[in-house]
């Protein structure tokens, strides 16, 4: 098959999401050696390396075990909670319910850890997508200011929390505008999301007791929960869709596991979203996870769902939220 065509924009930004020639090809449809001559031509007209963190294709990697993955942070939790959220695409004036209810709960179960599942940032003026009509988008350096002050009331509530970023797609817009538009730049402070983040730690993927892996995505579609957890064979934890929602598994090994989608902490209908989803009905829920471990075994994970614009529902009780 010929070279897929897609700008060098929409290329980067997949190759920065799955780093694999094998999932690019997959997730344009074409002949995986088509993804192989367009990444080597793009290096050399760019000047940067894309480099591949597909185990199974790469060899910088395949002498590597499992727990040594160069992009995967781990997490030991006997007993405590590890909170999830995902998919905030922090807006500039933005408080939604979702993140008031996350500053209570932060403070009221004093997690282990705090994990944003991707897309904290939302990238709007740098996407691959066209503008629509006259709409106005607020600037990177607007956008940046609203999840450093997101993110900052996280940190003054997380009381030692481990804070964990595994990147989203949205996140990648960053830096690939930049190693797209200059190159020359590369390795300049600044130039990485996670450079303006520092006590957030940057991953593709956390893996906590080694048995519940949390990405920002895995697979797509209505079904996402349950191909996930069938595909991935662990508890497997995801943004990407806004869907929050939980699905077991059970097959022939000794435990349930689950596929869970943590939502959206934006408002389903916020200004992110409102263009270009052509007021069409959207299957979004805004809230986030809390994850529970007791001797290291995670308990039935629940979610935390926002109700209105001053209630939350957790555990089957409705949860005033504070402004």
């Amino acid at each position: 098959m010929p070279a897929p065509k897609v700008p060098t924009a929409e290329f980067l930004e997949l190759w920065a999401t799955h780093k694999s020639a094998a999932r690019v090809a997959e997730a344009l449809g074409v002949d995986e050696r088509a993804v192989y001559k367009r990444r080597r031509a793009l290096e050399a007209k760019v000047g940067v390396q894309l480099h591949a963190s597909d185990l199974a294709k790469s060899q910088f990697y395949k002498h590597l075990s499992p727990k040594e993955h160069p992009h995967r942070k781990h997490l030991e939790v006997g007993d405590g909670v590890v909170l999830v959220f995902s998919d905030a695409h922090f807006w500039p004036g933005v408080r939604t319910t979702a993140f008031r209810a996350l500053l209570q709960f932060i403070k009221e179960l004093k997690p282990r850890a705090i994990i944003c599942n991707g897309d904290a940032f939302d990238g709007a003026s740098i996407s691959r997508f066209p503008r629509i009509g006259w709409d106005s988008k607020p600037t990177v350096q607007e956008e940046l200011k609203a999840c450093e002050d997101r993110l900052g009331e996280i940190e003054a509530k997380a009381n030692g929390a481990r804070l964990l970023w595994p990147v989203g797609n949205h996140d990648a817009r960053f830096a690939t505008r930049l190693a797209a538009n200059a190159p020359e730049y590369q390795g300049v402070k600044g130039f990485e999301l996670k450079d303006h983040f520092p006590k957030w730690e940057p991953c593709w993927s956390t893996w906590i007791n080694g048995d519940v892996v949390v990405k920002h995505r895995y697979k797509g579609g209505v079904h996402a929960t349950h191909a996930n957890v069938v595909g991935a064979g662990k508890t497997i934890v995801t943004g990407h869709l806004h869907s929050l929602k939980v699905t077991p598994y059970d097959d022939y090994n000794p435990r349930t596991r689950w596929g869970v989608d943590t939502g959206t902490l934006a408002e389903a209908d916020g200004p992110q979203f409102i263009d270009y989803s052509e007021d069409n009905p959207k299957n979004h829920r805004s809230g986030f996870a809390v994850l529970t471990f007791h001797r290291g075994r995670l308990l039935w994970p629940e979610l935390v769902h926002v109700v209105d614009e001053n209630t939350v529902d957790f555990r089957g009780h409705a949860i005033d939220v504070p402004q």
